[in-house]
């Protein structure tokens, strides 16, 4: 209770007034703490979840299951390293694909773009991202994998033939189209990322840059690309830990063969399309731990590259670089 003097026909007064309820604020509180942490309980549980189906693969194999290159369900031998191998390939494939494009416009969106064409590349950059997995999939192997096989596959032979990356068969779907496939799907989140970070660096940088008589080029690659740089990369390393976790489209494109091959046009396979093919048909206990147990180190593998990459950008000066994450 607070008092308060209130003028009277007699003088002043003292009147006690209420205080204002705090339980509305203090529900508020609670009730949003609870939502974040309900977040992080989730991912815990999912992680134990996983835990207690590979525990019998765990006991089982032990570390041999990280570096065995045998999966026999009829004999029950299971390895992962081609399921890692293939996982690890198509996503550094799509990686050198996409972060050239993706950071090339971002950095083209930011400071060189007309006003009036940046919000329609925009929202074409943001309808991209917002396209199925499976419907990029179809598109792949009806449209992009033909392509490559009949035109693309052939001229690398030919002029990069004497490399082991480029010999082999051409089979069309390959470890070279999943990458492919790989870098159109990440291509909109690195870009959004990248151009928020582009953004946040302050414009005072652009400025100074200028009074030294420097250009626009030197301005981008010393004043801004080289102030975000770490935000940069932590866009890449977010965009990593989508390529790594991506399941349909990269199923039907390459070709879900697990051996490992030193050539990119080569059948491979990755962590998340062995789970999606296989889970149905596990017909034993192990069989079903075993799988659970890749699903494990994928879930480990994609949590530590996106936390990696939050820290990175959150690491940037600008304020608005950490808010682009959250």
């Amino acid at each position: 209770m607070a008092e308060t003097l209130v003028a009277t026909p007699g003088g002043f007064a003292g009147v006690r007034l209420a205080q204002p309820s705090r339980f509305g604020d203090h529900f508020f509180q609670w009730l949003t703490l609870g939502m974040g942490l309900s977040v992080g309980v989730l991912i815990m549980l999912v992680g134990v979840t996983l835990w207690r189906g590979a525990a019998p693969a765990v006991h089982r194999f032990g570390p041999q299951f990280l570096a065995s290159s045998t999966w026999d369900p009829v004999q029950e031998v299971f390895g992962a390293l081609p399921f890692i191998y293939g996982t690890l390939v198509s996503s550094l494939i799509g990686l050198v694909i996409a972060v050239p494009l993706s950071v090339g416009s971002a950095v083209f969106l930011t400071e060189l773009a007309p006003m009036r064409l940046r919000q329609p590349i925009v929202s074409v950059i943001e309808m991209l991202a917002a396209v199925p997995s499976v419907v990029f999939g179809l598109w792949g192997i009806f449209v992009l994998v033909p392509w490559l096989r009949v035109h693309v596959f052939p001229v690398l032979q030919h002029v990069l033939g004497f490399l082991p990356l480029f010999q082999g068969p051409n089979y069309g779907v390959s470890m070279l189209s999943a990458g492919i496939i790989i870098a159109i799907m990440i291509l909109p989140i690195i870009t959004s990322v990248s151009r928020e970070i582009l953004r946040s660096v302050p414009d005072l940088q652009r400025e100074a840059a200028y009074g030294l008589g420097a250009t626009r080029w030197e301005v981008t690659r010393i004043a801004v690309l080289s102030y975000a740089k770490r935000g940069l990369f932590g866009a890449v390393v977010l965009g990593l830990g989508r390529a790594l976790g991506e399941t349909m489209a990269v199923t039907m494109l390459i070709g879900n063969r697990p051996e490992i091959s030193a050539s990119l046009l080569a059948p491979g396979y990755t962590l998340a399309s062995v789970i999606a093919n296989e889970f149905s048909e596990a017909t034993s206990d192990l069989y079903m731990s075993a799988l659970f147990e890749i699903g494990l180190v994928l879930f480990g593998v994609t949590i530590l590259t996106n936390v990696l990459a939050q820290l990175l950008i959150a690491s940037t000066a600008g304020p608005k670089a950490s808010r682009a994450v959250q």
